[in-house]
Parts: structure tokens; C-alpha cells; sequence
């Protein structure tokens, strides 16, 4: 053999035994970043494998289930999410499709409805004008409204309303949630909404109760909020949201506009009942923007939980100083603080918002000084389900504190009980039916979504589902007929009445 070949060859056995004998933490930066690459997959993969019910009936076999069939199951076409781990964005997938009949997939950049998660980004354009001394967190409303006034009666006599009271739900205002309207039709100007007349299809804004005595979730009081926003600021919300909140968080995908500019619209995702139909004029419009109006991707909102994230820790104040954070994420009444849920968990507090408009459900949640969080946004109305599973699925994933799955021991149904118990119902002022098929005994609400979801017994009157975390106890009169039922969904209660 030649000197020359001899010397290829032992530096070829050199440089293969000096990679072979290189610890794992002087990998190449190509290596590491491969490494870490597969081992992301790997975790996204078992998140999307892992789905369970919150609640399974105790003895029944564990049986994980994969998102796709999920999808399917509950009649979701497309789901967006972004998960947040370590004070970042992990990772932000997209599945199915944005729109059925032109078979647009879903993309990371798909906008959605948020809903009622509007209210918690709402929260922090009014609290930067607290702290721009523009608005007064305490005192008297009215004393900052100038074209309209909240109308005075026996309540307000007693306890006036403040913003305070108002971004915790603790105002005593009426109006739970609002329909939005189908495109084309008229839009009401917000004082028609607050008022309740034409072309708004809501009931007027109204204090009954006595503020700050109770917690009562009320989209109007919101609608209250937008119209001291609107006029302490000096500019249309969608205007001031953009310029004190979505531009510093950098939420190039989100907007306030009502309705949604045709530059936009062609990003939105269809909106679809729980049957899969696609509700007419592909979603509806919500000018009571501060309540409902927001359109975003969950990349979008993900930055809104690591600036809450930051503030609370004193590292940003981009929208919110971190005292002002800090007041956010305190409770008042309920469980809820100003503009978020809120829960004490010890090492944590979690700071969460759910939403749901008509053809869209979606979730935001954090916890603060652990820097982990995700956003799931759905174009269905049984979008609520499927996201609950997907909490369950993350939660064992990433080892969060909540969200387990939960056993419960039923017993067997009864016919005859049964039978007593169906029939028609109100739930916040929404029907609600009990149906009974022999021994199973099922739930429905388009508050839900359109399926039907059956409760398993604990007792003759007391049940529990599994396709959500819900339990129901009937109310018997003085005698002995069913008149109603409540509902428990975490620490409220909602009552509904019998009306058939």
C-alpha cells in the first residue's frame, strides 16, 4: 500500500473514533439542533395523540385518543393552537380546514373569532389609561362618561358603579353575552347597544342588582368599559386597541374592526354550527367590540400571555406596569380579576379566558413564573369539547398543575326517574332540554354546542357528564316536581328553570 493511502486511511479511523468518543454536550450546533428538533416532534406527536374526556366514569378503560378523530367526532373542522413553554413559543400548529367548501386548510395565520377572550386584551387598553391617568379605576363611572350615563335607580342609588367593578363583573350589569349580526345587516351604533334599541338585537345595559355585592358575568358591562375607552382615549376602539395594545405586542394578525376589512377576510376562517353547517355569511359581526370583536390567530394571542407573563415579573410594560399586572391578576369578586380568571395555585397563579361567538370557540390560558400557557382556537360551536381534551392532553404532557383527568363512580340509570326529569328548561335565559332514552339520560344546550351529551348518574338526582367537567342536580318543589336544575361548571353555578 502506499505511504500516501496508509496516512488517508489513518486519519479516516482518527477522525471516525473522535466522533464516536465526543460527549453529547459537544454535539455540533447542526446536531443539537436536529436533536432538539426530534425531540419537539416527538412531544407535539404525543399532545396530539394523548386527548381524554376531563372527567371518565370510574372503572372504564383508559383509552387516549388522537386529535384527527377528535375533530371529527365533535364535527370541528379546523383548530389552531400555540403552546408556550419556558417563556416562549414552543410551538404553533394548525389542522383541518379554515373552510370546508373550498377545501382552504387551516394555517398558523388563520384568523378566528376570539370572543369573549376580547375582554381580557379589552381589560389592558383600559388599565393603560388608568395609568395614563386618563381613567380612574375607582369612583363613580358616570363621572367619566359624557354621552351617555348609566341610568340611576334603587342599585346605583346604593352603591355607585366603578371601572373596577365593571372589568370584574361585580357591577351588577345585566346583559350576559351578545348574537352578533349576520353580514349585510345593520349594525347598531354602541349606543343603541347600550340602550337596546334598533337596529341592536340585545336587551338594554342595566344595573340590577346592587354593585359590587354579587359576581354575574355581564358582556354589557364591557360594552360600558368600550364607551369610556372610546371617549377618554379620543379615538374608535378598533383605532385605540391597535395603537395601546396590539402594536406593542406585536399582534400583526389581530384586529378590532367591525366588521372585518376585506384585506382580512380572506384569512378568516368560516364559522359552523354544531351540525357542521357554515353559518350564513361565514360568521358574524360583533360591533360591541370590547365584549366579542376581536379577530386573531393563537401565535397572536400566546403574546398577550408572555406580556402578562412579563409584566407580573417585572420584566416588560409594554401595555401594564407591573403593579398594574399585579391588580389584573387579583381576584375580586368570583374567580375573577380584572379582564382574566384567576387562580392561586401556591408555586403559580394561572390567569385564563374562554370564548365563544357564534361558529367559534377558543381558550387562552397562562400561569404566571413558570412561563408556560397555550391558545386553542376552533370554527365550531362544539369547539369546547374538543379543547378541553386538548387541556388534558397538554397538561400530562408538560406536567401542569391542572387539568387531570378526573374519575368519577356512576351508578345505574333509572327509566322511571329518568322520565321524571326530561323535559324542557332555561339556562341563562337560553333553552336547555333533558332527554331521556330509557335508561341514559342526556344534556343539551347551544351554550355547548348542538350534541347531545349524556349524564351519568350519581344519585337520583344528582349526575355528572364526562364530555365536559359539568355536574347537574335537579330541584324538586314543595311537591316534590322537578321545577329546574343547576348547573356546575368549576365554582359557579348557573340555576336554570323548568319550562316544560
Amino acid at each position: 500500500m502506499k505511504p500516501c493511502l496508509l496516512l488517508s486511511c489513518a486519519m479516516l479511523l482518527l477522525c471516525s473514533l473522535s466522533a464516536q468518543a465526543r460527549p453529547a454536550s459537544q454535539a455540533s450546533p447542526v446536531e443539537a439542533a436536529s436533536s432538539e428538533a426530534t425531540a419537539l416532534a416527538a412531544r407535539i406527536a404525543r399532545v396530539e395523540q394523548g386527548l381524554s374526556t376531563r372527567v371518565v366514569v370510574k372503572g372504564s378503560p383508559d383509552r387516549r385518543m388522537n386529535l384527527a378523530e377528535r375533530m371529527a367526532f365533535h364535527r370541528v373542522p379546523a383548530v389552531s393552537i400555540a403552546l408556550i413553554n419556558d417563556g416562549r413559543i414552543e410551538w404553533a400548529r394548525a389542522y383541518g380546514l379554515a373552510d370546508v367548501a373550498g377545501r382552504r386548510p387551516a394555517t398558523t395565520s388563520t384568523l378566528f373569532q376570539a370572543a369573549s377572550i376580547s375582554k381580557a386584551l379589552s381589560a389592558m387598553g383600559a388599565l393603560h389609561l388608568v395609568e395614563q391617568g386618563k381613567l380612574a379605576l375607582d369612583g363613580d363611572a358616570n363621572r367619566q362618561l359624557a354621552s351617555w350615563k348609566i341610568p340611576q335607580n334603587e342599585f346605583t342609588r346604593r352603591q355607585a358603579v366603578s371601572l373596577r367593578m365593571l372589568l370584574n363583573h361585580g357591577a351588577g350589569t345585566t346583559v350576559h353575552g351578545y348574537n352578533g349580526y349576520a353580514p349585510g345587516q345593520p349594525l347598531p351604533s354602541l349606543l343603541q347597544v347600550l340602550d337596546g334599541v334598533a337596529p341592536a338585537n340585545s336587551a338594554p345595559v342595566r344595573v340590577d342588582a346592587i354593585p359590587a355585592s354579587a359576581w354575574r358575568y355581564s358582556g354589557g358591562g364591557y360594552s360600558i368599559v368600550q364607551l369610556m375607552m372610546t371617549e377618554a382615549s379620543g379615538q374608535a376602539f378598533d383605532r385605540y386597541m391597535k395603537d395601546a395594545v396590539l402594536d406593542p405586542l406585536g399582534m400583526t394578525h389581530s384586529t378590532f374592526a367591525a366588521p372585518l376589512p376585506d384585506s382580512l377576510s380572506a384569512r378568516a376562517a368560516t364559522a359552523y354550527d354544531g351540525d357542521g353547517r357554515a353559518v350564513a355569511g361565514s360568521s358574524h359581526v360583533y360591533p360591541e367590540s370590547a365584549a366579542a370583536g376581536l379577530w386573531t390567530t393563537p401565535s397572536d394571542l400566546a403574546r398577550v400571555v408572555l406580556e402578562v407573563q412579563q409584566a407580573e415579573a417585572g420584566q416588560s410594560d409594554k401595555v401594564v406596569s407591573r403593579g398594574m399586572a399585579s391588580t389584573m391578576l387579583t381576584r375580586g369578586l368570583g374567580e375573577y380579576g380584572l379582564g382574566f380568571f384567576v387562580e392561586n395555585l401556591g408555586d403559580r397563579t394561572s390567569f385564563s379566558h374562554s370564548g365563544g361567538t357564534e361558529g367559534f370557540r377558543a381558550q387562552l390560558y397562562g400561569y404566571t413564573r413558570s412561563g408556560q400557557g397555550v391558545v386553542v382556537m376552533t370554527n365550531s360551536d362544539n369547539g369546547a369539547a374538543l379543547i378541553d381534551e386538548l387541556l388534558s392532553s397538554i397538561a400530562a404532557e408538560y406536567g401542569w398543575p391542572e387539568f387531570a383527568v378526573i374519575e368519577k363512580t356512576a351508578i345505574g340509570g333509572d327509566a322511571a326517574v329518568n322520565r321524571r326529569l326530561a323535559g324542557e328548561y332555561r339556562l341563562l335565559d337560553r333553552p336547555a332540554h333533558i332527554v331521556a332514552e330509557g335508561e341514559r339520560l342526556y344534556f343539551q344546550s347551544e351554550l355547548f354546542g348542538s350534541r347531545r351529551m349524556q349524564l351519568f348518574a350519581q344519585s337520583k338526582s344528582a349526575f355528572f357528564m364526562t364530555a365536559q367537567d359539568i355536574s347537574i342536580r335537579f330541584d324538586r318543589g314543595g311537591d316534590g316536581a322537578i321545577i329546574g336544575f343547576s348547573l356546575v361548571r368549576g365554582a359557579n353555578t348557573y340555576p336554570a328553570t323548568r319550562t316544560r
